[in-house]
């Protein structure tokens, strides 16, 4: 007998437009193992996604910049098309904090964890966050929210560059508008010059603190806060490899025992009574030695795959066994395990691993994404190539560009993976 109310389907929801988002597909794959209906509301047109064989339909989404009234609606839609209650599962922050606030209207077609309908929204803000780490006093970088160009750049000189600029919902950047959430600026003009863009960000700038990477600097912990608040399905992690190199998303990560980051989480989870799948992202301090929360995801991280214990429980699993009322099988860690993301990483994903690997997009039993994969990447990192030719400065022009950058990420060290191009900005919808 299955653990699975296999009753009971599941909608992923997604709003952003990334189509190379693989915490979609794992998300997919975990729950079509278990024999669940799994429904995607997301763009998949142009997304390996599409392809998998445990997505049973795949919906039209929301429209770029849609109020929460027009994501009721097409969630409405699709719990008629479904016609039984689902446990809906927000894949990005936009959807998250979506869901959050929509949660008595959704109820009666959904279920979903009971948390209070703000939070969400409050966890994900980079300058609430802030003040929510300031309240608890747990270790944050210094943070600055200026109220002017000027006052960008004097927090930026006294902070002392580089410094990182954050958007403060990034989820709401609008696209072509060549904004990142996240920029590491050299000088406090860059400064002074960004915020200038607050008027096209739709959100407040921060200046923050720059916490220098280093080796096992950098931490994630994934988890799901059950009905009681135990966290269950997850555990800490270690990033070996991001791309783009030093500044973005987990291309390489591994299991790896942390008391203390996963004390964190649990602190703040039942501190802050948060129910649901979480993502959090840690940076230790060279000069303090402390773990800085840097980033509160309220949703599942694009690696939470990593985290498959023996059990093969996960946090996805976990919140549809929880909200069915279904008992969490108890598994041991799978320590050493890792997550590769093989088109970031493709050498890695060729080497030999002894505690065990899940690649991202190739599966044994789930072949589509995976063939479907190189083809769309392919023509990704051309589009990409053709474009920076096209806006290559002129020869003789030599001034320096803000670099963007994942705060949460560390240097790795040199496997020889380098991916043909750098990709577009993942920043809202993955680590």
């Amino acid at each position: 007998m299955t653990l699975f109310d296999t009753r009971v389907p599941a909608v992923l929801l997604r709003i952003d437009r990334n189509p190379f988002h693989h915490g979609t597909l794992g998300a997919a794959r975990s729950l079509g193992r278990a024999g669940l209906d799994v429904h995607v509301v997301a763009d998949c047109a142009d997304s390996p996604v599409q392809a998998s064989r445990y997505v049973r339909q795949v919906h039209a989404p929301p429209g770029p910049g849609a109020t929460p009234h027009e994501i009721a609606v097409a969630l409405r839609r699709v719990a008629a098309r479904v016609a039984r209650p689902a446990v809906l599962v927000p894949m990005d922050d936009a959807s998250a904090v979506a869901v959050g606030r929509l949660h008595t209207e959704l109820a009666p077609a959904y279920l979903l964890p009971t948390v209070p309908a703000a939070l969400p929204e409050r966890l994900a803000d980079k300058a609430e966050l802030a003040a929510v780490c300031a309240a608890l006093d747990l270790p944050h970088p210094h943070t600055v929210v200026p109220d002017s160009a000027r006052h960008a750049a004097d927090a930026a000189w006294r902070l002392g560059v580089p410094v990182v600029a954050k958007w403060s919902r990034p989820w709401l950047l609008p696209a072509g508008s060549g904004l990142r959430s996240t920029t590491l600026v050299h000088s406090p003009r860059q400064a002074g010059e960004l915020y200038g863009r607050a008027a096209d960000a739709g959100s407040r700038l921060l200046i923050q603190e720059f916490l220098p990477p280093g080796t096992d600097h950098d931490w994630f912990v994934h988890g799901y806060a059950d009905r009681s608040g135990a966290v269950r399905g997850g555990g800490p992690g270690r990033k070996l490899r991001s791309w783009p190199r030093a500044a973005g998303l987990t291309a390489v990560g591994e299991w790896t025992p942390n008391h203390e980051v996963l004390s964190l989480a649990e602190r703040l989870t039942t501190e802050l009574g948060f129910r649901g799948v979480f993502d959090l992202d840690f940076r230790r301090c060279d000069r303090t030695g402390r773990y800085h929360l840097l980033d509160f995801n309220p949703r599942p991280g694009a690696q939470f795959r990593l985290f498959s214990d023996t059990a093969d429980l996960d946090v996805v699993r976990a919140l549809h066994l929880d909200l069915t009322h279904r008992p969490l099988p108890a598994g041991a860690p799978r320590h050493g395990r890792t997550f590769v993301v093989e088109n970031y990483a493709p050498l890695t994903a060729l080497r030999p691993a002894p505690a065990g690997r899940e690649l991202a997009w190739h599966a044994d039993d789930d072949r589509g994404p995976g063939r479907a994969l190189w083809g769309l990447w392919s023509r990704h990192v051309s589009r990409r190539l053709r474009t920076r030719l096209h806006r290559r400065a002129p020869a003789g022009a030599t001034r320096a560009q803000p670099r963007v950058v994942r705060q949460a990420t560390a240097p790795a060290e040199d496997t020889g993976d380098t991916p043909a191009a750098r990709p577009t900005d993942e920043k809202a919808s993955s680590h």
